[in-house]
């Protein structure tokens, strides 16, 4: 749970919901782990980090994405993913594009084998989320991340992985057709790609066009979701139907659709945006698209990892942060609960105070009572 320190901190309208910080740093080919691929040979995992530059913040939420390629191909430079995370980094959140274990070990069964392949990335994603949470632990936080605020997210395939990692979680859920026990796939749920004895759960999950093998794994109690899908999606189902591979029919899964409505129905905390007419993963190509999809994704899952800030469309600006007002001291358009916990948090301070309404140089009753009197109002 996001502590009161962290939300006087960082909670405050701004940070995590627009982009704030001009310039990036990117750290190339971290390796998280490793694990056998579909091939039987033994091959290294690596990701991405992106941070903002500039940023003094020690614990900042992470949002780690998979890119998509049907399993077949893609790479954590992939455009599908790229530009959210250099975003994401201007938004103040640690990004990080991951590589996952790719390939299918027999295309006379391409159904079993794609499964085969989810379930590898599934076990490689959350590798990646235990390795944030290991390196805070053991080597001194070197990202500067928030360990109790990990997102999991993906593009296509990613996203597959992502619902996956997400919401299959125990082995009933497991297809029959998956051998757990073969080189690569063995470890049960968290597999053994890496980093064990640190917890691959997430705060929430982000998924661009994917899909479920099943919407009923989607249980009462899981982690929020956020989705976004094309209506005339030809690869992966908006609603319940096949994936499919150059026309050729793969397997039924349960797209976005109904793996919001089992959402919706468990009292799980959700999003869709639907993008009607639109196919596979717009945003790659169409910058409108990419517009609405960013705003999408962080109207959403800014809340997550800032439980006080309100609700915002999901096709806002994300270059135009609210100016604030009088006693918004959270600068989040309101006069409200928020600011009032702050300036009881900095109440009696002397000097450079940041909830010093008056400003008459300190935090005493004097703001207390000038804030209650603004409580309620609407700043724009």
């Amino acid at each position: 749970m996001l502590s009161f320190a962290t939300a006087w901190g960082q909670c405050d309208g701004v940070r995590y919901r627009y982009r704030v910080f001009d310039q990036i740093q990117v750290d190339y080919g971290v390796i998280y782990g490793g694990n056998v691929g579909a091939s039987g040979a033994m091959e290294e995992l690596d990701m991405d980090v992106y941070r903002p530059v500039g940023d003094d913040v020690s614990d900042r939420p992470v949002v780690i994405l998979a890119h998509g390629g049907f399993f077949l191909a893609g790479s954590n430079d992939g455009t599908d993913v790229v530009p959210l995370c250099e975003d994401l980094a201007r938004m103040g959140y640690v990004a990080a594009s991951i590589s996952y274990r790719l390939g299918v070990d027999d295309f006379f069964d391409l159904s079993t084998s794609l499964q085969e392949a989810v379930f590898r990335g599934v076990h490689d994603a959350k590798a990646a989320v235990r390795f944030f949470r290991r390196s805070h632990t053991e080597e001194g936080n070197p990202w500067g991340i928030d360990p109790d605020r990990i997102v999991l997210g993906g593009s296509s395939a990613g996203g597959f992985i992502a619902l996956h990692a997400a919401y299959v979680d125990n082995l009933g859920e497991v297809p029959d057709g998956i051998d757990l026990t073969q080189p690569g796939l063995g470890g049960g749920i968290e597999g053994l790609s890496g980093n064990p004895g640190y917890s691959s759960a997430v705060l929430s999950v982000m998924n661009i066009s994917g899909a479920l093998g099943s919407a009923t794994w989607l249980e009462a109690g899981d982690a929020p979701v956020v989705s976004t899908h094309g209506t005339s999606d030809t690869t992966v189902p908006f609603g319940t139907g096949m994936v499919q591979l150059l026309g050729f029919d793969v397997i039924e899964v349960d797209g976005s659709w109904p793996v919001h409505l089992q959402a919706s129905a468990e009292g799980v905390v959700n999003s869709l945006t639907v993008f009607e007419g639109a196919g596979h993963v717009p945003h790659m190509d169409d910058p409108w698209y990419y517009d609405w999809n960013l705003s999408a994704l962080m109207s959403f899952t800014s809340q997550q990892v800032c439980p006080s800030y309100p609700p915002v469309a999901n096709n806002y600006d994300v270059d135009a942060p609210p100016v604030g007002c009088l006693g918004d001291v959270t600068v989040d358009g309101w006069v409200a609960v928020a600011d009032l916990l702050v300036m009881l948090a900095e109440f009696g301070c002397q000097q450079d105070c940041v909830v010093d309404v008056n400003g008459d140089g300190a935090v005493t009753v004097s703001d207390i009572l000038m804030i209650l009197g603004l409580f309620g109002t609407h700043c724009f």
